[in-house]
């Protein structure tokens, strides 16, 4: 089996005669550790961990019990494990093994959860009360009116996950939203909005305060939590304004402008048109970097681009002005860029930033302000990013439309706004991807439809007359393959090819893996459910806790952050507010699947995952006819150095030179060498040594592969090299 792992994508050309080291274009990704995870059952406690993008497919593990090994021969068939033996008190690692060869490298040891959830302790932020205010939430009219101010507490809101200081291990940032929050379209004063950053045992690491001048409500904070620079720790990128404070309590403010303007209407009397109360419509607007692990500003820039004429973007009162939307994208198939988006009703908007020393550095803009053309009024309230042409680069889905990653429009399909999209491999008979969505305009051709994600042809729909509201996609049965899809535009469920497999239709809003098969479970509210063929048995319904953004009803995330290959949920407690529960499956499963977070399409699915209408993350490919012909990522991880460097082997200086010559192997690093990996072009492992401890080494290849691959590790350092046996 050739697994692209091993495989360069961009180098065409071999070293010949050089003893140097060359590198494949790989995208670069985070590293992470096993994300080993114990948790108490009832017949003992149920272990599950990592299987990485970068691991040899064969690769096995050894689990340690009190250092105590549980299991006779590597556990190479799975990544779970049920000791029965297990007490709450037990403490559990887990280490890869490699031809026979154990990696101790970075083992943690960790401690059995009492129940099937993890406690995140949060630190809220005070309650508030506004100035005298009304607010209105039906055709803007008052419904309220607080002559004394309205009081305000908070709740935690939708969350992403970035490993913010380098140690293998997610953080989380919570977006703080106030109970008085708002929507577009409607007036009202609301608190400010908080970023905060979490370790998984609760310490806080920092506080942004976003200002009196960002409002709360879902289209105004889309907030990118990755590893921009590639120095192996993620930042936060998200929209500012004056008033910001960032996690050091420095103002965030551009030459020239006052920290303590406000900039918000306060004027009761304007319930309608551009001066609404609560609405923000005057004063600069700002894009800023802010580093991951201490919350600081690092960059600031103005907005690209400016709200400028309101009637532009689709209304005067400044409604659609305010539809924002980001993502994260690999634009140079290696590198990741930030991509800020404003505008789909009309006028539509998307603005490309690489980091470059720190700094946020704009790569492209794209304008579609011309009706019937370009991006123009296709945009939905959510996106998606993958590599549609399958150039190695990826592309921005924006609803019925698609965004090159040179920022030039790849096609539109003209059927113009939607509240829900999906983008996966659904049809196995169509080459590449696919795109579900539903649309919003009572005129276009169809209400529901999946089409070609590479050309926009629709493969299938339905015309609906009616703004469709909701629409899911998700492997749920695997009686038919692909994909099934179901919206609230037509009854029931439908395969892949548009046959209506039931008329029974199941929850529209998340979808998630969670028992031990290969097909989707439903997520919704809290509850966890599994399709049976003509409807659903429950799995999980936790109690205390609740979720997020009202009717669409959505987890503070859904992701898979720790264990094996299924996800975890996360929700608030709902008696204070003022914690998080990540809940993980105790489920047995015989699949051995790498983490989804080293699939792209997945990956960057949990980074817009919180962007506006939340959708569910999907993976680039399709699993749910089995893993017999996996194939293994094409990616660098990037590890954190402790003295301040990140480590990307991509066209950057090599941590060793390695020479290949008269049959022998030699290797000479800049620090001690922890192991050294050799395989064939295949994945066949040849040799590997992990008792090394020098920074030289030696060794005689008895092997006529011609095409090697060396992996290199050392303390802080990790790369893999491609050369030529001569």
């Amino acid at each position: 089996m050739k697994y692209k792992y091993y495989l360069s994508v961009l180098i065409t050309i071999l070293l010949l005669q050089s003893a140097l080291p060359m590198f494949s274009a790989k995208r670069n990704m985070e590293y992470l550790d096993r994300g080993l995870v114990a948790v108490k059952v009832n017949n003992g406690v149920f272990l599950s961990w990592r299987f990485l993008g970068t691991d040899n497919i064969d690769i096995g593990f050894n689990l340690y019990r009190d250092d105590l090994l549980l299991n006779q021969t590597p556990i190479t068939n799975s990544t779970n494990f049920t000791d029965v033996g297990g007490l709450l008190t037990s403490k559990y690692k887990v280490l890869p093994v490699i031809n026979g060869v154990e990696d101790t490298v970075g083992v943690k040891t960790v401690s059995t959860w009492a129940q099937q959830f993890k406690t995140v302790p949060l630190n809220r932020p005070p309650s508030g009360i506004t100035p005298p205010n009304k607010t209105g939430n039906v055709g803007r009219a008052a419904n309220r009116s607080y002559p004394n101010g309205q009081p305000y507490s908070y709740s935690p809101n939708d969350c992403s996950v970035g490993d913010v200081d380098g140690d293998g291990e997610y953080e989380i940032i919570v977006k703080w939203d106030p109970t008085n929050s708002q929507d577009n379209a409607y007036y009202g004063i609301t608190g400010n909005v908080y970023l905060d950053a979490y370790k998984l045992d609760g310490t806080h690491l920092w506080r942004i305060d976003l200002g009196e001048n960002i409002r709360a409500g879902a289209h105004y904070t889309q907030f990118l939590v990755y590893d921009f620079d590639g120095d192996g720790l993620a930042e936060v990128i998200c929209k500012t304004a004056p008033g910001t404070i960032d996690g050091n309590g420095n103002y965030v403010i551009l030459p020239g402008d006052d920290p303590l303007a406000k900039y918000r209407s306060n004027d009761t009397t304007q319930i309608s048109g551009s001066g609404m109360l609560g609405t923000v419509l005057k004063g600069p607007e700002y894009l800023t970097l802010f580093d991951g692990k201490t919350g600081a500003e690092l960059h600031t820039v103005p907005y690209n681009p400016p709200r400028g004429n309101l009637s532009s973007w689709g209304d005067g009162y400044g409604n659609r002005s305010d539809r924002f939307l980001a993502c994260v994208a690999y634009l140079d198939g290696v590198n990741a860029s930030a991509v800020m988006c404003r505008g789909y009703y009309a006028k539509t908007t998307l603005t490309a930033y690489d980091v470059r020393d720190k700094k946020l550095v704009e790569r492209w803009h794209h304008n579609s302000s011309t009706s019937n053309s370009g991006a123009f009024g296709q945009g939905n309230h959510n996106l998606s990013v993958a590599d549609v042409d399958e150039d190695g680069r990826d592309e921005i889905i924006y609803g019925a439309c698609v965004i090159d990653h040179d920022g030039s429009l790849l096609y539109r399909t003209g059927l113009g706004h939607g509240d829900a999209m999906h983008v996966s491999d659904m049809d196995l008979d169509n080459p590449g991807l696919e795109v579900w969505v539903v649309h919003e305009e009572k005129s276009a051709a169809y209400g529901y439809e999946l089409h070609d994600a590479r050309t926009g042809k629709i493969l299938w729909g339905g015309k609906t007359g009616t703004d469709v509201g909701r629409g899911m996609a998700g492997d749920i049965d695997a009686r038919y393959p692909g994909f099934e899809m179901w919206s609230t535009g037509a009854s029931g469920v439908y395969s892949s090819k548009g046959v209506q497999i039931s008329t029974n239709r199941p929850s529209v809003n998340f979808r998630v893996y969670w028992d031990g098969d290969l097909q989707d479970e439903l997520l919704d509210r809290t509850r966890i459910t599994k399709w049976t063929g003509n409807g659903t048995t429950t799995l999980l319904s936790p109690s205390g806790v609740a979720s997020c953004n009202g009717t669409k009803a959505t987890p503070n995330l859904s992701a898979d952050i720790l264990g094996d290959w299924r996800e975890e949920v996360i929700f608030w407690t709902t008696n204070d507010s003022s914690s998080l529960r990540i809940y993980t499956t105790t489920i047995p499963t015989q699949h051995k699947l790498y983490t989804l977070m080293h699939d792209p399409v997945y990956r960057l699915g949990i980074a817009w995952q919180n962007t506006a209408y939340n959708q569910p993350p999907h993976l680039g490919f399709y699993i749910g006819d089995g893993l017999e012909n996996l194939v293994m990522p094409d990616i660098n991880l990037i590890r954190y150095n402790e003295n301040g460097t990140g480590v990307s082997p991509v066209f950057e200086k090599s941590i060793a030179q390695v020479f290949s010559h008269n049959g022998n192997i030699r290797v000479i690093a800049e620090e001690d060498i922890s192991s050294i990996s050799v395989y064939s072009v295949l994945g066949k492992l040849i040799h590997q040594n992990s008792q090394i401890h020098q920074n030289e080494y030696t060794y005689p290849l008895n092997s006529n592969e011609k095409i090697l691959i060396v992996n290199i590790r050392t303390a802080t350092r990790n790369a893999t090299v491609k050369l030529m046996n001569h």
